[in-house]
């Protein structure tokens, strides 16, 4: 066969891996609303960018005319590398057309390959996951002799954990997971899933029906909503495959390549010393009225642009990314609209994993306080408070990012600690006028110290009465004019000065390092 012939029969073969499953199941997947694997890969990556690793294999290593009328083109998963913003990025799409996008020997060892690739030249790694899981069903040509073949499996695991914190990890649920597929996003650092298509789950609904008779379909055992809203397991919903390619595009600009690089600087033409007068009407005058945390970070980042993590989870903080004069950070924020902003076990969790995040890529955090301090109680006990509440301790104190704390409203108990008090090393400590940081409340304080006093009033208005001239009389003595006056903030600023603070505290310490003593590993709260 001349070389033109072999080319020519090469390109056919391309052109027929190419086609996926075939137009019949790339139409059902168009009717469950969800795009192809090759149609998302033009939305991840920049226009002509993408190079694909193993276009031409196969199911157990078949040549075509050994497939028996079973194509498996790519063995139903795509690899390769391509550019997002002018960066490499590696990624790996499991296509649904192809025996349900599940994981076949011969699929994982190209992933094993890629994910090779993305540590040794430290690239991103992106995984697009619409899988049916591990490939089980012997009609699609498992040889069920070779299923002790399991023991030497898991090797995308354990290296998904070499890899946490060397490169960013997106793992975006574009479709099902079960199984296998659901302990790579759920090693990934960024989760994202689309409303109505994907699902996540460690058994999928016929092998929880087999083992405990509970039926329940995929969006009820871990559709987006279980997982946005109850689990905490994923950081955000969209509504479609698109927003949500974009998304992971979006988040990924905000990180490095890898660890040893400084995320990027993205020029922007808001003014780093831009005054928002609206600041001055964002906190109430009542210490006990809650409001929107959000319109304060929105009024301090560039182009009123944040992008949220987690956001229907633990709500009573909010997480998430923008940038401030270009440079990137993240922002841990007490929400006072839900349980009063204080700090659970789910905010406690959500806070320790994100702060973990942005200090394994260098990206400064900013704390904005209006914490209350921890939930107390048997039920948050009996849940591990103390527990949960040292996992965020402990990230809080271990970042060695730069670091901005903004005590917007109030700073009460270790709930002012785990946001970055004074002794957890703040680059920059600034609090508002009408600040209070102080060990409790001046309600709490009075309910102890005066219990006696208040217990023996005449009546329960007398005690109300009694009460309130105690606490407003100590409220004058946690003033944030008195901690100025000790020298325990920076300084208290004009709420529109802020922006500018910030520009330039981040601007200060683009060459920050701190050296902590050696060890082997640490022993952190889990």
């Amino acid at each position: 066969m001349k070389m033109t012939e072999r080319v020519e029969k090469l390109a056919e073969q391309r052109q027929r891996n190419e086609g996926m499953g075939g137009p019949e199941r790339i139409e059902r997947q168009h009717a469950k609303g969800k795009l192809t694997a090759r149609e998302r890969l033009k939305l991840l990556f920049d226009e002509g960018t993408f190079e694909e690793l193993g276009l031409l294999a196969a199911h157990q290593g078949n040549l075509p005319e050994e497939e028996d009328g079973k194509p498996s083109p790519a063995d139903g998963v795509i690899t390769g590398t391509g550019e997002i913003d002018g960066r490499p990025v590696a990624a790996a799409l499991y296509d649904f057309t192809v025996f349900g996008g599940s994981i076949g020997e011969i699929g994982e060892r190209k992933v094993a390959r890629l994910r090779d690739i993305a540590l040794k030249n430290r690239i991103p790694m992106v995984w697009l996951v619409d899988s049916a899981g591990a490939r089980l069903d012997a009609s699609s040509g498992i040889d069920p002799r070779r299923i002790a073949s399991f023991a030497d499996t898991g090797y995308l695991f354990r290296e998904q954990v070499v890899m946490s914190g060397v490169i960013p990890q997106v793992a975006a649920m574009v479709g099902p997971g079960a199984a296998g597929t659901a302990y790579i996003p759920g090693l990934a650092d960024f989760l994202p899933m689309v409303k109505g298509t994907s699902s996540l789950a460690i058994g999928g609904p016929y092998l929880v029906e087999s083992t405990v008779g509970e039926k329940v379909t995929e969006e009820e055992l871990g559709g987006a909503k279980v997982h946005n809203e109850i689990s905490g397991v994923a950081d955000a919903e969209y509504p479609d495959d698109a927003t949500c390619l974009a998304a992971v595009r979006e988040y990924l600009g905000f990180f490095p390549s890898h660890c040893e690089d400084k995320p990027p600087r993205r020029p922007t033409s808001d003014p780093f010393d831009r005054r928002d007068d609206e600041l001055l009407k964002v906190v109430p005058e009542s210490p006990r009225q809650a409001f929107d945390m959000h319109k304060v970070i929105l009024s301090l980042v560039d182009d009123r642009k944040f992008f949220p993590m987690k956001p229907r989870w633990a709500r009573n903080l909010i997480t998430g990314l923008a940038r401030i004069d270009g440079y990137p950070l993240g922002i841990v924020a007490n929400n006072s609209m839900y349980l009063g902003g204080i700090l659970d076990v789910n905010a406690a969790d959500k806070a320790a994993r994100f702060i973990n995040l942005c200090d394994a890529f260098n990206i400064p955090l900013l704390f904005l306080q209006d914490v209350p301090g921890f939930m107390v109680g048997t039920k948050v006990e009996q849940q591990g408070i103390i527990r949960h509440g040292a996992k965020m301790m402990y990230a809080t104190a271990s970042a060695t990012v730069p670091k901005f704390t903004v005590v917007v409203r109030k700073g009460y108990g270790a709930g002012y600690y785990v946001m970055n008090g004074r002794a957890f090393e703040p680059d920059l400590l600034v609090a508002w006028p009408g600040a209070e940081i102080a060990v409790m409340g001046p309600e709490g304080m009075v309910s102890i110290a005066a219990r006696k006093v208040l217990q023996g009033a005449e009546s329960p208005e007398v005690a109300a009465a009694m009460k309130k001239e105690l606490s407003d009389g100590l409220r004058q003595h946690i003033r944030i004019e008195r901690t100025a006056a000790m020298a325990m903030v920076d300084d208290v600023v004009d709420p529109r000065d802020t922006r500018r603070l910030l520009a330039r505290a981040l601007k200060r310490t683009a060459n920050k390092h701190v050296e902590r003593p050696y060890r082997r590993r640490e022993i952190s709260p889990v």
